[in-house]
């Protein structure tokens, strides 16, 4: 019986965000896209600047989709993001193993 009484007063104490985050989130992630295609499109730009532009872009991208869309942002995710986190640095140690190995 405590077991469901808990789970009552956790789920009448937990705050529901509303779409209004989620709409926001949304428009971020349109207008990011918008402006990515743009820098693309626009073509008389250094080739440089774009590919790291695109980095940039990408990178909140991906923030706004793991805070927003995928509740990172919220209490309780800790074993998560530090298994995303732990996954990050291994792809990151291969690329570098890798250009290293291709270089030497």
């Amino acid at each position: 019986m405590s077991e469901q009484h808990s789970a009552v007063e956790e789920q009448k104490h937990h705050k529901h965000e509303g779409p209004k985050k989620h709409i926001v989130a949304f428009i971020m992630s349109i207008l990011l896209t918008i402006i990515a295609f743009a820098m693309v499109a626009a073509g008389e730009i250094n080739t440089t600047f774009i590919y790291m532009f695109l980095v940039l872009m990408a990178g909140i991208q991906v923030f706004v989709q793991m805070g927003f869309w995928m509740h990172m942002k919220d209490r309780g995710h800790a074993f998560p993001i530090i298994g995303i986190l732990m996954g990050v640095f291994v792809v990151f140690t291969i690329v570098i193993m890798a250009e290293y190995w291709a270089w030497w």
